[in-house]
Order: structure tokens, then sequence, then C-alpha cells
């Protein structure tokens, strides 16, 4: 089993819902097993400022999945969620990123493990530190070293009681 950190957003459709649902299709995969998720957490778009502020969460699952079926499984999720790409960066009713996946390093058309932004935004780093407070990036970097560029005025919103 390979250790994995799944990011969660959304800021349209009920966004808190949204989560709840792609956390219970994390927790239903075969092959894996949700362990642990966050805080949900809101803050101002990282994108166009003309959408509705996110909600953010991560997720921790054990997996026997390989990297790019674990990515085809959350292009499922979020397929099935009804997510449609309307712009970059844009409103979205679930957003699922491979965070890390073990200590891979992995640059591919389709998939960069660690995520390549994973370090840059408060709305990933914080809510991983709350569930994986002594993690080591595959770099050797502590988590808890990392100083984001982008804070989007995060706030925490409450923990969720997920029935699974």
């Amino acid at each position: 089993m390979t250790t994995a950190y799944i990011g969660l957003g959304a800021n349209i459709d009920d966004p808190i819902m949204q989560i709840e649902i792609a956390l219970r299709a994390l927790h239903a995969l075969s092959d894996t097993q949700l362990t642990a998720w966050s805080s949900f957490y809101g803050s101002a778009p990282l994108g166009p400022e003309d959408q509705p502020d996110f909600i953010n969460a991560v997720a921790k699952i054990e997996t026997e999945l390989s990297p790019l079926s674990l990515l085809d499984a959350l292009q499922q999720i979020e397929q099935t969620q009804g997510r449609i790409k309307r712009r970059h960066w844009g409103e979205r009713c679930i957003d699922l990123d491979i965070l890390l996946f073990g200590n891979e390093i992995l640059r591919s058309e389709r998939l960069n493990l660690p995520h390549h932004e994973l370090t840059k935004r408060s709305f990933v780093v914080s809510p991983l530190l709350e569930i994986a407070p002594d993690l080591v990036l595959p770099d050797g970097q502590p988590l808890s070293d990392v100083q984001p560029e982008f804070d989007g005025d995060l706030h925490t919103l409450h923990r969720p009681v997920i029935d699974l």
C-alpha cells in the first residue's frame, strides 16, 4: 500500500456537499482505504475573481492503485459528480488532485508528482499539515517549513463528520 494525499476543492453546486460526496467516493474506491481527512477550509479563488469562494480539504488514502490508475479513478469521480471545465482556474463543482503519492517524483503530460503547485497554496498546505503535521516532502523538505505564496484569505470552516 502507498500513502497518497488528495486535494479536494469546490465552489459551486453546494461545495460542502460536493466534497462530502467525493470523500465517500474515495472511501468506496477499490484497492484503496480512506484513512483521514482535514477540516474544510474556505478561501478566495486563485483564478478569476468573478466566482464564488472555494471550499478545500485534503484526504489521506492508502492505495494499491498505481498513480495513473488513481488519477483515472479521481477523474471518474469528477465526471460522476458532473464536473465541467468552463475556464482555466474557474468555478467547478469538484476538483480532485493527487498532491503526493508516497515519495514518488513524476513529471509527465498527465500527472506531476508531487503536485507542482502544492507548496504555493495555503489552501493545500494548511489542511495537509492538519492531517500530517510531520510530513516530509519527497525532496526532503519538511512540509512545516513551507511558506505558501498564495494565502487566499484562508479560514477554517469546520471539521466534518462524514458517515461513510
